[in-house]
C-alpha cells in the first residue's frame, strides 16, 4: 500500500488530517457558546426519546433543525460517552469534506492537484478551528460540499445523472440543517452562463428529462424532516408546537435573512474576515488573482463555476445587515480546489517562499513571547485571567509553556526546513500549535470552560441528598448538573425565574438550594447567608441557602431593564 510515492503522500496526508483534527478527542466537555446548547438538547433527545420537537430544559429549541443534535444523539447511543459523540459529527464532517475536495482536485486535475487541495484546506484556520468545535458549520459544510461534488461531477465531467441527483438531495439536506444548504445550487448559475457562452467543458444536458427530475431529490430531502415535524404539530393542535413551527421555519429563516436582529456588520466585513480567517491559504491570493484572470480569458469553465460560486456566496451573506465570521466557511473548500492548481508554481517563487517563511516566524514568535510573558512578566494579565475564567496559577503556567514549545517548534521547524521549503515548516508549526492546545489545553481549561469544575463543587457542597435549581442559568450547567436540576424557563425574564425559584424553594426549605447567575440577584438575597460558588465562562455563581432569601423577590423597574439589557447581552 505504501510502497509508490503517490500511495505515500496521500497516507501521510490521511495521518495528518486524522492527527490535527482529531487530537483531544475525549478530552473536554462542550465549551460556550454553542457547544453546551446543542449537547444538551442531545442529551434530552435520548432522556426523554423525543427526537422530533428538541428541548433545552423545559423550553422547546427552535433556533436550529435538529440535524447535529441526531447526530450527537446517535453517536452517543453507540459510544456511551458524551466526550466523544459531541465532537464526532464535526470530526467526521471535516474528514468527509476534505475527501471531497481531494477527490474533486484528482478528477478536475491531477491526484497531486487534489492532495494540494486538500492540505491548503485542511491548515486554513477556520476549517481547522471550527472542525475542532461541536457546532452546525462543519455539518452543513459537509452536505454543501457534497452537493457541489455532485453538481461538478455532471455539470463539468457529466453526464453524471445519480451525482445530479445527490448534488440536490444534499443541498436540501443542507438545508435541514441550518437552512442555508440551498446556497450550494447557486452553483448552477455560472454553468448556466458558461453553457450559453459555449464554454468547453461545461455542460447542462438540460435537454435530457432526468435533468428537471433533481429538484425532486431536493424536496425530498427537505420533506425527511419537514413532513413529520408539520404534520405532529397540526395533528396535535398544540399551541407550544405551532410555535416551534412558525418560529423555525419563518422567522429563524427568510425573517433572519431579510431582517437581521444581531450581528450588524457593513457590507464589506467578509472581504476582511476571509484574509484573517483563510490564512495561510489566503496567502496565495496576490499570486493567485492574475493567474485566475488568465485561464478565465483561456475559457476554462473549472474556474468559472469554483470562482463564480465563491463570489456568489461572498454576495449572497454581504446583502444582509447581520453577518458572522463562520457564514461564509462554506465557501472555502471551492476557494482551496480553485487555488491549488497555482500551488507548485506559487511555492516555487522567491517572494511566496519568504512570506510563508514571515508568517511562520511571526507565529512562532507570537506564540514564544507570550507563553515568556506569562511566565516572566509581570503577572497582571495572568491575574485578570485567572480571576475572570476561574483558572488556577498551575494550568496557567503549565499553558505557558505549552505556549512557549509551539513557539520553539516552529523555529526548530524553519532551521530544520531551510529556505526553500517554508511550506514544510508552516505544516509542521500549525501540526504543533493545533495538537498541544488539543493534548495540553483541552484537559487545563476544562473545568472553567464547560462548568464542570463549578457544577463539581457545587455537588460537593450541597451534599448528595440536595435538590438544585438554576435562575438565570446557561446550558453547560444544566449539562453539567450531578443530578436532575429544576429550571425555572430559558427565556424567562430573570426576575422572573428567580420568583419563582424562590417558591419552588420554599416548599422544601432545608434541602434546595439556588445556583444563581451574580447579575439575577436581587435585594431580596442576603449576599452575607449566600456562598459565592465560583466563576466560570467569565461569570460568577452564587449559591443561595433558604436562609438567604429576606422578603418577596419582586424587580423594580430600574432593576429589570438592567437584567433585560444583561439577557440580551448573554
Amino acid at each position: 500500500m505504501l510502497k509508490t510515492r503517490a500511495s505515500r503522500q496521500t497516507w501521510l496526508f490521511v495521518v495528518m488530517a486524522l492527527l490535527v483534527l482529531g487530537a483531544g478527542l475525549g478530552l473536554r466537555d462542550p465549551w460556550p457558546s454553542d457547544e453546551p446548547r446543542f449537547a444538551l438538547v442531545a442529551k434530552q433527545m435520548v432522556d426523554s426519546g423525543d427526537w422530533l420537537f428538541p428541548h433545552r430544559g423545559l423550553e422547546l429549541y427552535s433556533d436550529k433543525p435538529p440535524m447535529l443534535m441526531w447526530w450527537q444523539a446517535s453517536l452517543y447511543s453507540v459510544f456511551g460517552n458524551w466526550r466523544v459523540a459531541f465532537l464526532l459529527p464535526s470530526l467526521i464532517a471535516a474528514l468527509g469534506t476534505l475527501w471531497c475536495v481531494v477527490d474533486l482536485g484528482r478528477r478536475l486535475w491531477t491526484r497531486q492537484v487534489g492532495l494540494y487541495a486538500g492540505w491548503a484546506l485542511l491548515f486554513a484556520l477556520q476549517f481547522t478551528f471550527q472542525a475542532k468545535k461541536a457546532q452546525i458549520d462543519p455539518l452543513v459544510v459537509l452536505f454543501i460540499t457534497l452537493a457541489n461534488y455532485g453538481l461538478l461531477r455532471h455539470l463539468l465531467l457529466g453526464p453524471a445523472w445519480r451525482w445530479w441527483w445527490l448534488g440536490w438531495f444534499f443541498a436540501g439536506i443542507g438545508v435541514i440543517t441550518k437552512g442555508v444548504g440551498v446556497i450550494a445550487l447557486l452553483m448552477i448559475v455560472p454553468a448556466v452562463i458558461g453553457s450559453a457562452l459555449h464554454w468547453p467543458r461545461v455542460r447542462l444536458h438540460a435537454r435530457d428529462l432526468r435533468f428537471w427530475l433533481a429538484p425532486l431529490a431536493f424536496v425530498l430531502a427537505v420533506a425527511l424532516w419537514l413532513v413529520p415535524m408539520v404534520m405532529t404539530a397540526l395533528a396535535t393542535r398544540s399551541g407550544e408546537y405551532l410555535a416551534y413551527m412558525d418560529d423555525i421555519l419563518f422567522r429563524q429563516t427568510a425573517k433572519r435573512y431579510a431582517q437581521s436582529w444581531d450581528h450588524h456588520q457593513p457590507w464589506w466585513y467578509f472581504l476582511g474576515t476571509m484574509p484573517s480567517m483563510w490564512i495561510p491559504a489566503f496567502l496565495a491570493v496576490p499570486w493567485a488573482i492574475p493567474a485566475w484572470r488568465r485561464r478565465l480569458q483561456r475559457r476554462d469553465a473549472r474556474y468559472l463555476l469554483l470562482l463564480g460560486w465563491w463570489a456568489l456566496i461572498v454576495l449572497f451573506f454581504s446583502i444582509p445587515n447581520g453577518k458572522r465570521d463562520v457564514y461564509i466557511l462554506p465557501a472555502l473548500p471551492m476557494f482551496c480546489l480553485a487555488l491549488a492548481p497555482l500551488l507548485p508554481g506559487l511555492l516555487r517563487r522567491r517572494d511566496a517562499q519568504w512570506l510563508l517563511g514571515a508568517f511562520t516566524l511571526l507565529l512562532s514568535l507570537g506564540t514564544l513571547t507570550a507563553g515568556l510573558s506569562a511566565l516572566l512578566g509581570k503577572p497582571g494579565f495572568e491575574v485578570r485571567l485567572m480571576q475572570t475564567r476561574g483558572i488556577g496559577n498551575g494550568e496557567m503556567n503549565a499553558l505557558a509553556w505549552a505556549a512557549m514549545a509551539m513557539g520553539g517548534w516552529g523555529m526548530a521547524s524553519l532551521l530544520l526546513f531551510g529556505r526553500g521549503r517554508r511550506q514544510l515548516a508552516l505544516v509542521s508549526t500549525l501540526t504543533a500549535v493545533w495538537v498541544l492546545y488539543s493534548l495540553i489545553g483541552y484537559p487545563l481549561l476544562n473545568d472553567s470552560s464547560s462548568a464542570r469544575g463549578l457544577m463539581r463543587h457545587t455537588g460537593q457542597r450541597i451534599g448528595a441528598d440536595a435538590e438544585l435549581g438554576l435562575v438565570a442559568w446557561k446550558e453547560q450547567n444544566l449539562l453539567m448538573a450531578d443530578r436532575p436540576a429544576a429550571t425555572f424557563g430559558f427565556n424567562e425574564p430573570w426576575d422572573a425565574q428567580l420568583a419563582a425559584a424562590v417558591e419552588w424553594q420554599q416548599l422544601a426549605p432545608r434541602r434546595r438550594w439556588l445556583l444563581v447567575h451574580e447579575d439575577a440577584l436581587l435585594p431580596c438575597i442576603d449576599r452575607n447567608h449566600a456562598e459565592l460558588a465560583g466563576i466560570a465562562n467569565r461569570r460568577r455563581w452564587w449559591l443561595v441557602p433558604a436562609a438567604a432569601v429576606q422578603g418577596r423577590c419582586v424587580a423594580s423597574a430600574e432593576e429589570r431593564e438592567r437584567e433585560r439589557r444583561l439577557q440580551r447581552e448573554e
